[in-house]
């Protein structure tokens, strides 16, 4: 099951062939985390660009980081949305329709079809982590970056979801929580330091404070079945994570998971 975070063919054909499964995870994040400013609102934030830049996003997905903050984006601001999923492209088309600021295409981040010293800031919203050839992709993702210019890269720390997962090893005597098998640690706040520093000047790492308190137990269900394929998403899978899930919420009414994302800003001189 961890191998498929880098498997391209199920990434395109099951994970990622449409924004359903990762609307789901973040409708999870949306209801119940405790940080009321948002993810989306707080990677915003950490975007140090003057008025007039030209932006690169690789694996945008849908577009959310941009939907969310449209009302900021300064006027002279350049940006091209790229992912390798043509779900994700057509969704982000239809999220950004009719805004002149965007260039949304098609592109794999080992190969990034771009000239040298194109961009100002390249931003890979929890993506790395998806990538087989990340030191390829690093080094592409330098290349098209102007001198001074910065890679903005988000990612989870080990311990992130742990609540969560710990409840799927410790309950899974029928394999019902496959999909939630501890990932590898392949790109995380802790190890990613030293696989940028490789390619980058200064690094700069920043957390985000967050939490989930959630007092429901379907959407944890849907958040587990998202991980999984589509023929994996049994009825009586789902009464199983139903079940487990409902025998630890019900003593206190909420249970609590916690977050551990943030952001690492990577500049090349």
């Amino acid at each position: 099951m961890p191998r498929r975070l880098t498997d391209p063919d199920y990434l395109l054909s099951e994970q990622y062939r449409s924004d359903r499964n990762l609307h789901t995870r973040a409708e999870l994040h949306r209801r119940f985390s405790t940080n009321r400013h948002g993810w989306m609102p707080w990677v915003f934030d950490q975007l140090d660009l003057p008025e007039r830049a030209t932006l690169l996003e690789v694996g945008g997905g849908p577009g959310w980081l941009w939907v969310e903050n449209r009302t900021r984006i300064p006027p002279g601001w350049r940006i091209t949305l790229t992912d390798l999923s043509p779900g994700m492209i057509n969704a982000a088309r239809a999220n950004l329709a009719g805004d002149s600021r965007f260039r949304i295409r098609t592109a794999d981040v080992q190969a990034l079809p771009f000239a040298s010293e194109t961009f100002d800031a390249v931003i890979a919203n929890h993506m790395l982590y998806h990538v087989p050839d990340r030191d390829g992709a690093l080094a592409e993702i330098r290349r098209v970056l102007r001198p001074g210019g910065a890679l903005y890269a988000a990612t989870n720390g080990a311990n992130h979801m742990r609540e969560l997962i710990d409840l799927a090893l410790r309950l899974d005597p029928e394999g019902y929580f496959a999909g939630l098998q501890r990932p590898p640690a392949d790109f995380t706040l802790e190890n990613g330091y030293a696989q940028l520093a490789a390619h980058f000047d200064t690094i700069q790492v920043r957390r985000y404070p967050d939490a989930l308190l959630v007092t429901e137990v379907e959407p944890l269900v849907e958040y587990v079945l998202s991980g999984l394929k589509s023929d994996e998403r049994t009825p009586a899978l789902a009464d199983a994570v139903r079940a487990a899930l409902a025998r630890e919420i019900q003593p206190h009414g909420a249970i609590r998971i916690t977050k551990d994302s943030g952001l690492f800003i990577a500049r090349r001189a």
